[in-house]
């Protein structure tokens, strides 16, 4: 038989009195919070605002803090991919798909998800519009950039966009007052997409302003250079880390990759960085394959490091709290059948109560940084970390071994075997504060994908 590589996880928790309060960088609810992306589209057979609105509840049940709405805007019919179009492709920055609902709709969603104590944060897409956008139609043409011929340029193959042009100051203020439009309308902040293509300058000088005229906004980057956090972003992708777990569930990399990976983007990155990480996303699930597809019954270990991990903010994308192993169609309706709780949802919820109870588990600055007890003495196909906050422990290791295809996943303490459920592990392990108990959690690999998940942006024009 066959033998793949596997992790193996082990977790131990010690609280020892409380970690003193710091000064915020970022706001005060947002250090342990975990981010919930919502593809509207997919998310229900209606695929409207009001139909996920009543999806709510389940969320905060599950424990998430931030909802991440994908774009809500109407989508350009000209150059339009597929039937429905991509997302990012914006017609209008200032009003709602029609697929989706109206403006009422969305404002009642945002209520309901403020009665409910959670956030709503809305994707942005401040690169591109659709080539048949009300800025082509009203504006200026150097609005956008232009080829010799005066036709707006798209970048990649992505032939739905046209490419703005931040050489523009009126652009940058029309931009700018658009997500005031949102803003004004109780939003939480932004997941900025291609925040990298955008000049940084323009984040740097719009975003502190917006912080000026609503304090407590939280914004997140779609790139990873760590000039996004200077002044502007409290997040970015943390996009080497998720494809370097892939590479190691697929055996192409080992752990002290990883150990490299975490000390590398320590020293890159600003100490206050949040650093968002994820075994899937809306680009990685359609174009690249379900964390399962590339990762195997690894993908379990894998979303615990995302949750585990020093400076990380995690993110659970639509499907994942109950395990569906599914690739959405991108330009075409392809919903979700049902919703059930299952073994994922107490995995995935118990992953959520373990970061808020744990402040060594925060992002940024008041997070605990990783030390290696081992030190240099670390084998190779170890991971063997602990992070620190206050008084608040958290230790965990993980050991790449050959692991036998198909076998089920596992969750152990040091008295044996106590069930196959993933959840376990981290109820245990929630009561490890007080009993110090150890917890392994052994997950095999069912096999590998046949691709790498490549490079964020593909040159292929589809992921957007």
């Amino acid at each position: 038989m066959k033998r793949l590589p596997a992790l193996l996880l082990a977790m131990v928790l010690v609280a020892c009195g409380t970690r003193p309060q710091q000064p915020a960088a970022h706001p005060d609810w947002s250090y342990n919070s975990v981010v919930y992306e919502m593809n509207v589209r997919q998310y229900t057979p209606e695929g409207t605002l009001a139909a996920a609105a009543r999806h709510l509840p389940r969320l905060r049940e599950l424990g998430v803090d931030i909802v991440w709405l994908m774009p809500v805007y109407p989508i350009g019919v000209k150059e339009r991919k597929g039937t429905l179009g991509s997302y990012y492709a914006i017609s209008d920055y200032e009003a709602v798909n029609p697929e989706f609902g109206t403006l009422e709709d969305f404002d009642r969603f945002v209520a309901d998800a403020h009665r409910l104590g959670l956030r709503v944060i809305l994707d942005w897409v401040a690169n591109h519009t659709s080539p048949d956008a009300r800025w082509i139609e009203e504006r200026p043409a150097d609005w956008y950039v232009r080829d010799s011929q005066g036709n707006t340029i798209v970048q990649y193959d992505w032939t739905d966009i046209a490419k703005l042009d931040y050489g523009n100051a009126d652009m940058r203020a029309a931009m700018a007052a658009a997500m005031r439009f949102w803003l004004d309308r109780g939003i939480d902040g932004f997941r900025c997409d291609m925040a990298c293509e955008v000049p940084i300058d323009f984040w740097q000088q719009t975003l502190p302003a917006l912080r000026k005229e609503y304090p407590g906004i939280y914004l997140l980057a779609e790139g990873e250079a760590p000039a996004l956090h200077d002044g502007a972003f409290d997040a970015s992708y943390a996009w080497e880390l998720h494809h370097l777990l892939n590479d190691i569930a697929q055996g192409r990399k080992s752990a002290a990759d990883l150990r490299a990976y975490v000390a590398r983007d320590s020293a890159a990155m600003p100490r206050e960085a949040f650093r968002l990480m994820f075994t899937s996303n809306h680009d990685e699930n359609s174009w690249a394959g379900t964390e399962f597809e590339r990762m195997g019954d690894a993908a379990r270990v894998m979303a615990l490091l995302t949750f585990t991990l020093p400076n990380g903010q995690p993110l659970v994308y639509t499907g994942q709290e109950m395990g569906f192993d599914h690739r959405f169609e991108f330009f075409e309706k392809d919903p979700v059948p049902a919703w059930e709780h299952n073994g994922f949802t107490d995995f995935y919820t118990a992953l959520i109560r373990l970061r808020h109870e744990n402040p060594a588990l925060a992002a940024g600055e008041r997070g605990g940084q990783a030390a290696y007890p081992l030190g240099e003495r670390t084998p190779d196909g170890l991971m063997l970390f602990s992070r620190t906050a206050g008084g608040n422990e958290v230790r965990g290791g993980g050991r790449i071994r050959p692991a036998v295809r198909g076998l089920a996943p596992r969750v152990l303490h040091r008295e044996g075997i106590h069930g196959r459920h993933p959840h376990r592990a981290s109820r245990m392990a929630v009561a490890g504060l007080r009993t110090r108990q150890e917890i392994r959690v052994a997950d095999m690999r069912r096999g590998c994908a046949e691709t790498a998940t490549g490079t964020p942006i593909a040159p292929d024009g589809n992921r957007q």
